[in-house]
């Protein structure tokens, strides 16, 4: 048992795929689960989750290659957690879909019989949910109801879980039919006007050296941020993205040109640069996370990683839905599993 395996977590197990940073393994840990498997290609982003939680049982692995970790842990988790690459469906590639190589969803979707869950998430990037994809989601969905699962496709925006930066993102959510009947999807719990916003996540890390304009700064930057991106392994330096993303960078006093190694210091002029560090608390990963690697790398795994926040939103809601259904079956004695129910792609 690790130092920070939540109450109830031995038996909320978990077994995550393509966990880059832990941005989803560290929501779902705060929800109550306890990963059994992380499976991670990148180095660097497997270090950065070892360094992090050096309990967690982390493998370098591509999962298309799944005879590498299959026999180590994966005894039937509760939750089977996915945050496949999204250059396949990004606004800013090439959106090739299933012709994109990097499409991992085939090869999650073939681990499932294998894992047997008893449900699924997967989270990808909001292009996912454009009509161009509709045929791809609805094999997905037909997949997982063959599987016995019945799956919904829901859009969740960072903002509406306290992050400070608008970030949608398609989930996917798939249950035991009668454990889906109990599920809700979370719904965030912050207005407009109760959101985290930049200039007050970021105030107390400008002023860290003395800045003398940090207030000033924080004054001009009380919005939500856009969408950080990561860019991908053979693209995309430490910067924070294409033009039309700096120009919106530059709208609240930050240069998006470049990454600093530093907060700002006496004597700096605006717009100033972000830190990693800074970048990472605009994702809602807490101050003492750590990433591992070189810079353009570490800004690859915050800038693609999935908000705490709202990975711990959606997994108590899959928690409840399971512990909902357990409690019934429980009472009237009946099992937890049975026939398919329906398939959904609401709010899409």
């Amino acid at each position: 048992m690790t130092p920070h395996r939540s109450a109830g977590a031995s038996r909320r197990t978990c077994l995550e795929l393509c966990s880059g940073a832990g941005g989803q393994a560290l929501g779902l840990e705060r929800a109550g689960f306890s990963h059994q498997l992380l499976i991670e290609l990148d180095s660097d982003a497997c270090q950065t989750l070892r360094l992090n939680r050096p309990g967690w049982n982390v493998v370098q692995a591509d999962i298309r290659s799944p005879a590498h970790f299959l026999d180590m842990g994966t005894a039937q988790p509760w939750l089977l957690a996915a945050g496949v690459p999204c250059p396949p469906f990004s606004l800013a590639g090439q959106q090739l879909g299933a012709d994109d190589v990097r499409d991992l969803f085939p090869a999650v979707l073939k681990l499932i019989p294998a894992i047997k869950p008893r449900a699924v998430l997967i989270e990808n990037v909001k292009g996912l949910l454009q009509t161009k994809f509709s045929v791809y989601r609805g094999n997905i969905l037909r997949r997982l109801s063959a599987l016995g699962y019945t799956a919904e496709w829901r859009l969740l925006y960072a903002r509406d879980f306290g992050v400070p930066q608008l970030r949608p993102r398609s989930v996917l959510v798939a249950l035991e039919p009668q454990a889906f009947a109990n599920f809700r999807w979370p719904s965030g719990n912050c207005s407009a006007t109760a959101a985290a916003l930049v200039g007050d996540v970021l105030r107390d890390s400008m002023a860290s050296r003395g800045w003398e304009l940090a207030d000033t700064w924080a004054a001009q930057a009380q919005r939500i941020a856009p969408t950080l991106c990561g860019g991908s392994t053979k693209h995309g330096g430490p910067d924070l993205g294409p033009s039309r993303a700096r120009q919106a960078w530059a709208e609240i006093g930050v240069n998006g040109s470049s990454v600093a190694d530093h907060p700002p210091a006496p004597g700096d002029p605006l717009p100033v640069r972000l830190t990693l560090a800074q970048l990472a608390l605009l994702q809602g990963f807490p101050p003492e996370w750590a990433f591992a690697g070189r810079k353009t790398s570490a800004h690859r795994q915050v800038g693609n990683a999935f908000p705490p926040p709202v990975a711990c939103a959606v997994g108590r809601a899959i928690a409840a839905a399971l512990d909902q259904t357990d409690n019934y079956a429980r009472c009237t004695g009946s099992p937890h599993t049975g026939s398919t129910g329906r398939m959904a792609t609401r709010a899409i």
